[in-house]
């Protein structure tokens, strides 16, 4: 029975991880599954609370990140001193999730040490709960709020003992250890300052009362890092639902850059279930590598936007700062504590450090005649006082309507300082042929209001990350050559007023 169990989860695990792929990889991952899963789903009723649960504290010392040389006990003051426990500096307490191995995976030393770098006088707490972690996942989940209470009665011991402020404590837990860190603040006897949740677990947790996984009720201030929410079954891997103060969801908290979802597949393929660990460790993790990046590189801290939903962050209706509607990923997060939950968006890079640049092109596409619906290819390129970004797509959500403003998301990796210059350019897709576009765009450029059906006047742009607005006009309206990009400066006042004069089209005859 218990072996089996095993094999179960990790066939809930892959289900979940193929969510949203492409056909391809959904017809990969139906020949590895049949119709498994389907007899099997009462599982995740099954409770087992028979296991003790045992959590130690490791203070791990900046010099050695990865050592566990000492261990404070609840009950001895003697090993408060042993460890050199600092009373009045920030303590945290790294909470570590389920296991397959029954030993530290490879990040936790490298948080210990951000967090040491950062806070060179803190306590960087590790608890080990492998022994229970290392269970079937069913029975490490049940687990998570027996452990949390052996951590609420250490931070009770320590508030007794060391009259430490509980704002001073920081609980940041990954996976099942998000839920086991919301037990903890749940049942200690004062609320501790901060939980930060790194793609909290959904499996036995997704849709459950507050009190039963991580909840804004754990602490003064929770804060969560969503990166891996693909769904299945009414599963996924980290909890879809907002489970904190402030829900942060990169790249719309399903997939991450530089995360090869389909090698992983093709590796199960070719070696079976047991690789299962690739498909779920880059994307799940990533949560904890965007909290490491928020350490490391201060200056350079990604910006998150508060935002209705991720398709409407896509098409960067959703770059505003006011009234706190945009904030820091990670460690430098403001403590907003709204009534409501604050959900809020970001893109990343494939690798650190993470932050990206955000823009929003205000784009309207004006006719004289009603022109059929399209779906260009269209591309920017961005130019500045410090670099340059080129051919960067404008991904269409929908297709271009004539007399209507379209709003676009843009991302730069790199910092191009304030935006001087832009050029667009148009090609033509899905079938059209060369010809019906040169007829079509054969007055694009002229600015000939008589023969020009569809026109663009100006492009408006809002910098995320300055927070900068500006107007952008087409610098010379008499070009015509088709085979080049056209190139847009910022508008003069006079170009404002006098918008006829100067504006790109397009002829649909």
């Amino acid at each position: 029975m218990r072996a089996w169990k095993v094999v179960f989860l990790y066939f809930v695990v892959l289900n979940a991880a193929v969510h949203y792929v492409t056909s391809l990889e959904e017809e990969l991952a139906d020949s590895i599954f049949g119709n498994f899963l389907d007899p099997l789903k009462d599982l995740f009723n099954h409770k087992d609370d028979g296991n003790a649960t045992v959590a130690k504290f490791s203070l791990r010392k900046p010099s050695h990140p990865d050592d566990d040389l000492c261990y404070i006990t609840p009950g001895k003051p003697e090993s408060l001193a042993a460890c050199t426990f600092n009373s009045t500096s920030k303590t945290f307490l790294v909470i570590h999730g389920w296991t397959l191995s029954g030993m530290f995976e490879s990040w936790v030393p490298k948080l210990v040490s951000a967090l040491y770098e950062r806070e060179q006088t803190a306590n960087v707490i590790v608890v080990d709960w492998l022994s229970t972690a290392q269970n079937h996942y069913i029975i490490a989940a049940q687990s998570t709020k027996a452990v949390g209470q052996e951590i609420a009665h250490f931070i009770d011991w320590i508030e007794e003992t060391t009259n430490m402020p509980l704002e001073n404590i920081h609980l940041i837990g990954y996976s099942l250890g998000a839920h086991v860190a919301g037990f903890a603040g749940s049942h200690a006897t004062n609320k501790v300052g901060r939980i930060t949740g790194l793609d909290p677990a959904g499996p036995d947790f997704e849709g459950e009362h507050a009190h039963r996984r991580l909840s804004p009720d754990d602490a003064h201030f929770v804060d969560v890092l969503h990166t891996f929410t693909r769904g299945s079954l009414g599963l996924s891997i980290g909890i879809q639902q907002p489970v904190g103060h402030v829900d942060i969801y990169p790249n719309g908290g399903s997939f991450q850059p530089g995360c090869n979802l389909r090698g992983a597949l093709e590796k199960i393929a070719n070696f079976g279930i047991f690789a299962i660990t690739d498909a779920v460790k880059c994307e799940h993790e990533r949560s904890i590598h965007l909290f490491i990046d928020s350490l490391l590189n201060e200056q350079d801290a990604a910006k998150a936007y508060r935002c209705g939903s991720n398709d409407m962050f896509d098409r960067g209706m959703c770059l505003s700062c006011r009234k706190s509607r945009c904030n820091r990923v990670g460690y430098d997060i403001s403590k907003v504590r709204k009534p409501r939950n604050v959900q809020m968006y970001t893109k990343t890079r494939a690798s650190m450090p993470f932050r990206v640049y955000h823009y929003q092109l205000k784009i309207h596409f004006s006719s004289k005649v009603n022109i059929s619906e399209m779906e260009p290819s269209l591309t920017v390129s961005l130019f500045g006082t410090k670099d340059e970004a080129e051919n960067l797509e404008l991904k269409l959500k929908e297709k271009i309507v004539t007399n209507k403003t379209h709003s676009f998301l843009l991302v730069t990796e790199k910092d191009i300082g304030d935006l001087l210059m832009l050029k667009f350019k148009w090609e033509a897709t899905n079938g059209w042929s060369a010809s019906n576009m040169l007829k079509m765009v054969s007055s694009w450029w002229s600015g000939d209001s008589d023969r020009a059906n569809m026109e663009i006047h100006k492009i408006r742009i809002r910098a995320g990350e300055t927070q900068k607005k500006m107007v952008f006009c087409v610098k010379d309206p008499d070009a015509q050559n088709l085979t080049q990009e056209v190139t847009f400066v910022k508008c003069k006042d006079a170009w404002r007023t006098n918008s006829k004069q100067k504006r790109i089209s397009l002829d649909s005859h």
